[in-house]
């Protein structure tokens, strides 16, 4: 269950990660709190409630928070672009982080950073009765400031030209790098192993760690997640539920076409 006392409580994606230790999320992009609430007890790190490229709209993250309280992965919320509102909204339904899409300028990265915290160091505004309720009993601003997770997303070839500038940016926790979206930034359609999409990857990898951030990427096989952590990856985005539902189908129908033709 949520620890109810604020004496040591940190946010378990952020706890893990100073510890050394993997994370992985599940992409929710279905608008089903069932689908959210099973997901979230299934071993997985936190929720990567996909509000950019999927219908969720706010109401239905806010039953997804109150549904998944108690369970063991903690929800965040990727929003549909780099805005203060957008952040405000999610971040006061109660959601443990926020990642911001097409990060591309250390404008934008310190955006992200003011949206997450109260004056005096950032912008958010003081509205958070929702948030409150489902965050541990205490004083909720100041948890909220510790705790909230500020994901950047690397996914466009300027954001590569000045990636030294937005790892410098104080606040920033992770530097999740969008990898389709590089590809296609930098004209590669989408092609994951071109040489050119490597070079702009190690650049980023470098700034980050050089500059003290965790580094993050999809990840959809235990394989994939050996592989990148050795290359300094330490937050992993994991299919979606629809991705891991066709998994099961799959597997499920693996060699039955003899047993289909088998009469009964």
């Amino acid at each position: 269950m949520m620890e109810t006392s604020t004496q040591a409580w940190c946010n378990p994606v952020r706890r893990k990660l100073a510890e050394g230790k993997p994370v992985i999320a599940v992409t929710i992009t279905v608008n089903s709190v069932d689908v959210a609430a099973h997901a979230a007890s299934m071993g997985f790190d936190f929720l990567w409630v996909e509000m950019e490229h999927s219908p969720i709209t706010l109401e239905t993250l806010r039953n997804i928070v109150l549904a998944t309280r108690g369970h063991g992965a903690v929800p965040f919320a990727r929003v549909p672009v780099n805005e203060i509102w957008t952040a405000k909204r999610v971040l006061d339904a109660g959601v443990h982080g926020v990642m911001f899409p097409f990060t591309s300028t250390p404008e934008l990265a310190a955006q992200a950073v003011a949206a997450c915290r109260y004056p005096p160091h950032g912008r958010r505004g003081s509205g958070a009765g929702l948030a409150s309720f489902c965050w541990p009993a205490g004083n909720y601003y100041d948890m909220a400031d510790e705790n909230v997770m500020v994901i950047t997303i690397i996914e466009e070839a300027r954001a590569v030209e000045r990636i030294e500038e937005i790892a410098a940016t104080p606040g920033i926790d992770v530097l999740f790098i969008g990898t389709s979206d590089l590809s296609f930034s930098l004209g590669l359609r989408g092609d994951q192993n071109h040489p050119k999409l490597h070079g702009a990857i190690d650049r980023i990898v470098e700034a980050g760690k050089k500059h003290g951030k965790y580094l993050g990427r999809p990840a959809a096989t235990a394989e994939r997640i050996a592989e990148f952590q050795k290359q300094g990856f330490s937050l992993f985005q994991a299919k979606t539920d629809l991705g891991l539902m066709m998994d099961g189908a799959k597997q499920l129908f693996q060699g039955m076409e003899a047993i289909r033709e088998v009469e009964i």
